[in-house]
């Protein structure tokens, strides 16, 4: 892997991947619409193509002009609030996007190829979900990024391509320098209420609290970026040596419930919050919880940040500069 493609480069994932590949001294090249990645986050040591993933024509000129050998594929359309009208773009980004970034791929020098795809493509359960668990998605973003994968698995195996498919349980957390961060007020828990803590009233939102779990909340697998950002490196690494094609889940392996979170922030942080018991979202499962064995094994992998209070503390940090710095 020398030089090495990465859609979605200037999202929250992308420029965390970014910023660790290059201490590996590759060449790297973003593509990326900035729709919801950020100029700010983009890596100034790589080369950065403000395209559209739909876009075929330059999607092969890119591969081609710098002899991709390994494309990492985060960009894509992710939100939790299922709107209905978000439908035909999740479908466009997700779908038609990774079968047109493949398509650019054909007769080119791509060897490897991993993909970011979702815990919430299985059923939920209670129990630790393995790669093997019941495949079932509630929410059109489950959906559409199962096509995907199915895009994938029928598609670079005809064209000699190894692929990882990598499932990401709650993805959360900020860089240590304070540099990369969630900047998305997409609807996610830790974004809320690291946002609100910063407010004069700090109200935090809980999307139902009548779940059939210990606390009635839902239950969630949360992983620190940096973490999942080392997970695609090793990953590439180790699916070009071993020419296999794989498909893992990316968690911790702990559930922990929306309640536990809130309490944890709010002990840490020190305020007072108000809390603001909503309805259920329908696409809501109540528990999702990794079985990272098969990770573990594949690349000898030992989590650095599997902390709680760590994470919550990274978050902290990272909406107090953001304030200072009025974003």
């Amino acid at each position: 892997m020398n030089n090495i493609l990465i859609t979605g480069g200037a999202g929250y994932i992308g420029s965390h991947i970014t910023k660790k590949i290059n201490k590996k001294k590759k060449n790297i090249f973003i593509v990326d619409n900035l729709s919801t990645g950020y100029k700010s986050l983009i890596n100034k040591k790589s080369k950065f193509y403000k395209i559209n993933i739909n876009n075929l024509k330059e999607l092969k000129k890119i591969i081609k002009k710098n002899r991709i050998d390994s494309i990492i594929h985060l960009a894509a359309s992710a939100s939790i609030s299922d709107n209905q009208n978000d439908k035909k773009l999740f479908y466009k980004n997700n779908v038609e996007g990774t079968s047109n970034l493949i398509n650019a791929c054909r007769g080119s020098s791509v060897k490897s190829f991993v993909f970011s795809s979702t815990a919430a493509v299985y059923k939920g359960s209670n129990k630790k979900v393995t790669e093997l668990s019941k495949i079932e998605p509630k929410s059109v973003y489950g959906t559409t990024k199962l096509k995907a994968e199915k895009i994938i698995i029928k598609n670079l195996k005809k064209l000699k391509i190894n692929y990882a498919i990598l499932r990401y349980f709650n993805v959360v957390g900020a860089s240590q320098s304070k540099k990369i961060g969630p900047l998305n007020k997409n609807d996610t828990l830790f974004k809320n209420i690291s946002t609100s803590i910063f407010k004069k009233n700090t109200d935090i939102k809980i999307y139902g609290n009548n779940f059939n779990t210990k606390d009635g909340t839902c239950i969630r697998d949360y992983i620190h970026v940096s973490d999942l950002s080392e997970i695609h490196i090793k990953i590439l690494k180790k699916i070009e040596k071993v020419k296999k094609s794989v498909i893992l889940n990316c968690g911790y392996g702990n559930g922990i419930s929306v309640k536990q979170v809130v309490d944890r922030f709010i002990k840490i942080s020190k305020r007072d919050a108000n809390i603001i018991i909503l309805n259920k979202r329908p696409a809501d499962i109540i528990s999702s919880i990794a079985n990272n064995d098969n990770l573990k094994t594949f690349i000898k992998w030992k989590p650095k940040y599997n902390n709680l209070n760590f994470i919550i503390n990274s978050c902290l940090a990272w909406e107090k500069n953001l304030s200072n710095n009025h974003h």
